[in-house]
């Protein structure tokens, strides 16, 4: 009973973007695909629309984007790509399984090299159409469609390097998060660090226990990765701003008090539901957005039933 409330929950959230497009074409329209750029460097970029935070490092001999959004997405990302450099995309790194990180890998030439945690990898093969949050309709995935295209070619499982000096990219893995397999892109020589959806921007975030997310190891792994993850500026999250370090480790401390509420209400004998309906955004926490009710109950639920 309680999988199936929290796997609800988590198509209710991933799939609002599909059901907005079923509606347009419904009704005959196509929505516009309008990709907003902004500029973090001379050589990168963030690609805002259309789901999932973009990056785009222009290296010395190709391009490496960070993410590739919803399906459909993938052409107006290379359009844009071609106005910022006549450089070829030569590397995808996916942070994780959804739907509105990586649908858009099918739209790239086969020759591009499509890089994932090895936990990525398996949830990508058996990723649920069309949005990757499961439960989803039956029928073949986005891969499945297009014949494997857009799928890994190459995985780790701690860490990465790829290139080096000014083009040099680091792929890291800190812990289970927001998924079992959440990778954080490094670009050392810029300072700046793609997050993915593990941090997603001031928010509570989206656990999807299903692919492999863990409330109680949130804040570590967040912890972790604020220790860890070397000299940066900047931080490119999953769908928000870019923020800081200090911003990250504050959102590390953010989800460690959520978790020790969790924690203080099972303890006390309190259920899932009255610890949902008796928290509240700590003051402290100014300019986090207030939390949806359904998305609350759920990563209590989650956070819940992994305490002891």
């Amino acid at each position: 009973m309680r999988r199936g409330i929290v796997l609800g929950l988590l198509l209710a959230a991933g799939a609002l973007s599909v059901g907005v497009s079923a509606l347009q074409q419904a009704a005959g329209q196509q929505a516009p695909r309008v990709v907003e750029v902004e500029k973090l460097r001379d050589n990168l970029y963030v690609l805002r629309g259309g789901g999932g935070n973009t990056a785009v490092f222009i290296r010395s001999n190709g391009v490496t984007i960070v993410d590739t959004k919803n399906p459909g997405w993938g052409q107006p990302i290379l359009e844009q790509i071609k106005k910022l450099t006549d450089r070829p995309v030569t590397t995808i790194i996916n942070t994780h399984t959804h739907g509105d990180h990586v649908s858009g890998n099918v739209e790239f030439p086969a020759s591009v090299e499509v890089i994932v945690h090895a936990n990525t990898a398996e949830n990508m093969k058996r990723m649920q159409a069309p949005s990757g949050f499961p439960p989803a309709p039956a029928g073949p995935t986005i891969f499945e469609q297009n014949g494997g295209r857009g799928l890994p070619k190459r995985t780790y499982t701690d860490r990465l390097t790829l290139g080096s000096g000014a083009d040099q990219v680091d792929l890291r893995y800190f812990g289970r998060a927001h998924t079992s397999g959440d990778t954080w892109v490094i670009f050392p020589a810029l300072r700046v660090v793609h997050a993915g959806d593990a941090f997603p921007g001031k928010q509570i975030p989206l656990i999807d226990a299903v692919n492999g997310g863990s409330g109680a190891g949130y804040p570590d792994t967040l912890a972790k990765a604020a220790d860890t993850v070397g000299s940066i500026d900047s931080i490119i999250t999953g769908h928000s701003t870019v923020l800081t370090l200090a911003d990250l480790r504050e959102y590390a401390q953010f989800n460690r008090d959520f978790l020790m509420a969790v924690q203080a209400g099972k303890t006390s004998g309190q259920t899932v539901d009255q610890i949902a309906a008796s928290w509240k955004l700590p003051a402290r926490y100014t300019g986090y957005a207030e939390p949806q009710a359904a998305r609350l109950r759920s990563n209590v639920q989650i956070a819940y039933d992994e305490l002891r």
